[in-house]
């Protein structure tokens, strides 16, 4: 029974330095790092003018895009659910606040979406569903990771991991092609940029 006790313990000690080196991974720390720039650019979105919010929303993007293609894959350890940070108000209050800096260049064409395979014609979205779509799972992540116990972090991590695989890595794509289309080919106007 002694070596049994002693074989278990071993074991978990093991399981839990092997987690602690997946959260303390230098890609897992700068995914961190872009993360919470990422809600913070966002929680701050009414102080900026149009041209200066899409030159950002360009360059953040990519960054948080390639910092999430970087994670090493994980599962989930429990089925819990895990703390959810943004409810329905603050989603919603960020994405009005993006729409109304958006204005009319919030809307675009979308042809990646499920609903295109039903459909002959585009399928109108906005960006600023898209930047509120992205940031409620971001926001969850970065504010479960910040409670800091191992476990949450750890689902938390294979959680957001799993959810850029399967949703918003390609609504982050889509968003970035609408942006520059907004910043490139539409050309803000400086009257705009007060907006």
């Amino acid at each position: 029974m002694f070596y049994y006790l002693c074989s278990q313990i071993c074991i978990w000690n093991t399981m839990e330095k092997e987690q602690k080196s997946v959260l303390m991974d230098r890609n897992v720390v700068e995914f961190v790092t872009v993360a919470a720039e990422f809600c913070a650019f966002l929680e701050k979105v009414e102080a900026r003018s149009r041209k200066d919010f899409v030159q950002v929303a360009l360059k953040i993007l990519p960054l948080l895009y390639i910092k999430a293609s970087m994670l090493q894959p994980l599962e989930m350890e429990e089925e819990d659910m895990l703390e959810t940070i943004v409810n329905e108000d603050d989603y919603e209050v960020l994405r009005i606040s993006i729409a109304s800096i958006m204005g009319e260049q919030d809307d675009y064409l979308d042809v990646f979406v499920e609903d295109m395979k039903y459909s002959d014609k585009p399928v109108l979205k906005t960006i600023s569903e898209d930047l509120a779509d992205i940031y409620q799972d971001i926001r969850n992540f970065v504010g479960v990771f910040k409670m800091g116990l191992e476990s949450t972090m750890h689902d938390s991590l294979a959680q957001v991991q799993q959810n850029f695989e399967n949703y918003w890595g390609q609504t982050l794509v889509n968003t970035m092609r609408a942006l520059h289309d907004v910043l490139y080919n539409q050309h803000i106007d400086e009257d705009e940029e007060t907006l």
